[in-house]
């Protein structure tokens, strides 16, 4: 009786394993899919027209729940406004909001988390952050100049803030140079491969 029921407990915690790793991967493939929609419609998309003709899909890493993470979230109130170097003379005013701490690959790392001083006063992006980072598979599996992250502002009293990594995309610039794009902040570089969201762009 007793090996009947351990049997049943296993199989009901492997069936709610699996239920849950395939809702992830569902949210994972809706986050890819909505991402190709928008670049192959000619009035969002970064590409340009001629690679538009033969646009499929984006090339992504295979989905790792490895790398969403729940990370440690401090505030940095007093933090001043500065300004964020792009790749042209563009120089957006930012301010960092706060550091979040994780562990991956058995390391401690941290990373910090910024708010745009032009979207804070716009009722639909006022809760908007803005994570760029670079990571050891820059200009090799993905695009060389780093890749970004779009966050929310945690509840309030809230200590930590979920990352997913598998969310992670490239700045316009990996497409198309006519953009003006953000570099990620020297503080901002992993020194492990994320091998998770977008890759590199072929063409780039």
């Amino acid at each position: 009786m007793k090996k009947l029921i351990t049997l049943l407990l296993i199989s009901i915690t492997l069936t709610y394993c699996t239920s849950q790793n395939s809702a992830y991967t569902d949210e994972i493939k809706l986050f890819q899919y909505e991402l190709n929609t928008e670049y192959a419609d000619a009035s969002e998309s970064p590409l340009t027209a001629e690679d538009l003709k033969t646009f499929k899909a984006l090339d992504f890493f295979e989905i790792n729940e490895m790398y969403k993470v729940t990370a440690q979230f401090e505030l940095t109130p007093n933090s001043p406004v500065f300004e964020l170097k792009t790749t042209t003379d563009r120089l957006p005013l930012y301010r960092k909001y706060g550091i979040a701490t994780f562990t991956l690959d058995g390391k401690k790392h941290s990373l910090s988390i910024y708010q745009s001083q032009d979207l804070m006063n716009s009722l639909e992006y006022e809760n908007y952050l803005f994570l760029p980072f670079n990571d050891a598979t820059n200009g090799k599996s993905s695009y060389g100049g780093g890749r970004f992250i779009d966050l929310e502002i945690p509840t309030a009293g809230s200590k930590t803030i979920i990352i997913d990594f598998n969310k992670a995309y490239n700045p316009y610039c990996a497409y198309n140079h006519k953009f003006s794009c953000p570099i990620p902040p020297k503080e901002n570089s992993l020194n492990i491969l994320i091998e998770a969201g977008v890759k590199a762009y072929k063409k780039h």
